[in-house]
């Protein structure tokens, strides 16, 4: 550790603000990407909750270099995010290419 110590409380609640997603970010996230009324588990809602995740833990890291465990559950979730992604081009390619395009992800070619 450095020589600074930082008051446990601020990095607490510093903590609590960044790292999981705040329900109304994900409700906001689950609206956009619904195929129907209730639809929290198909897979364009699925990969879009974990892209919100990506960018904010993302954003986490740029100010945390030294943060190594999660960056370690953010190649995990880039991880499921592929594996979700790889499902649904082969389930529906169309779908894929439009959700990639509203996320602004890369594609990815298939192995």
């Amino acid at each position: 550790m450095s020589g600074k110590r930082v008051c446990g409380a601020r990095y607490i609640t510093e903590l609590k603000t960044t790292m999981p997603l705040s329900p109304d970010k994900k409700l906001e996230v689950i609206q956009s990407n619904a195929t129907k009324d209730g639809d929290t588990g198909s897979a364009e809602v699925q990969i879009a909750i974990m892209q919100a995740r990506i960018l904010q833990i993302t954003d986490h890291l740029r100010t945390h270099k030294k943060d190594f465990h999660s960056r370690r559950g953010l190649m995990v979730l880039v991880g499921k995010r592929r594996r979700l992604e790889a499902y649904l081009r082969n389930r529906d390619v169309v779908k894929y290419r439009e959700l990639i395009k509203k996320l602004g992800i890369r594609e990815v070619k298939p192995r």
